[in-house]
C-alpha cells in the first residue's frame, strides 16, 4: 500500500523544513505539521440561535470559504455550535481568521485555543462600548465650543472674566 493509501494516522507526517521555520511565529510551524491533515476547527454563533439559524448562518460562512477554495466540511452540533472539517489543516488558521471576523461569531476554537470573534467583543464590552461612544461624542463638543489658543483653559477663562 502506498501513504495515501493508509488511514491518516498511519501515515508519516509531512516532513517539516525547520530552516524556514521563523520562530517568533509558532503558528507557521503548527501549520506545516498539519499539512495534509484533516483538522477540525469549531466556531460558536451568537445571539441565541437556533440549530436552523446556525445551520443558515454557517452555511453563509462555509460558501464564502469555498468560494475562496477551502475543502471544508460543516456540522453543526448544537444550537450555535459549529464544526469546520478542513482536509488540510494547515489552512486552519486562515479559516480562523476568515470565522473571527464574522458578525455572529463568539469565537472560534483551533487545536484547544480559543480565539474570540467579532461577537464576543460586542456582548463582554456591549455596555462599556455604548459608554464610550457617549464619552467621545460629548468631548468632542467641547472641543469645539473655544479654540484654546494658549493650551491652558484657566488662563484662558481668567482673561474673559
Amino acid at each position: 500500500a502506498t501513504e495515501c493509501d493508509l488511514p491518516e494516522h498511519r501515515r508519516s507526517p509531512p516532513p517539516i523544513d525547520f530552516s524556514k521555520v521563523d520562530p517568533s511565529k509558532p503558528e507557521e510551524l503548527l501549520k506545516m505539521s498539519k499539512k495534509g491533515r484533516t483538522l477540525m476547527v469549531f466556531a460558536t454563533v451568537s445571539g441565541d440561535p437556533t440549530e436552523k439559524e446556525t445551520e443558515e448562518i454557517t452555511g453563509l460562512w462555509q460558501g464564502s470559504l469555498f468560494n475562496a477554495n477551502f475543502d471544508i466540511q460543516r456540522f453543526v452540533v448544537g444550537s450555535n455550535r459549529v464544526i469546520f472539517m478542513l482536509r488540510d489543516g494547515s489552512l486552519a488558521w486562515e479559516v480562523k481568521d476568515f470565522l473571527v471576523s464574522q458578525e455572529r461569531c463568539i469565537d472560534v476554537t483551533v487545536e484547544g485555543q480559543v480565539f474570540p470573534g467579532k461577537a464576543a467583543k460586542k456582548d463582554d464590552a456591549k455596555y462599556k462600548q455604548q459608554n464610550d461612544v457617549k464619552a467621545k461624542k460629548s468631548k468632542k463638543k467641547s472641543e469645539h465650543k473655544k479654540p484654546d489658543l494658549e493650551g491652558n483653559s484657566a488662563s484662558h477663562l481668567k482673561q474673559e472674566l
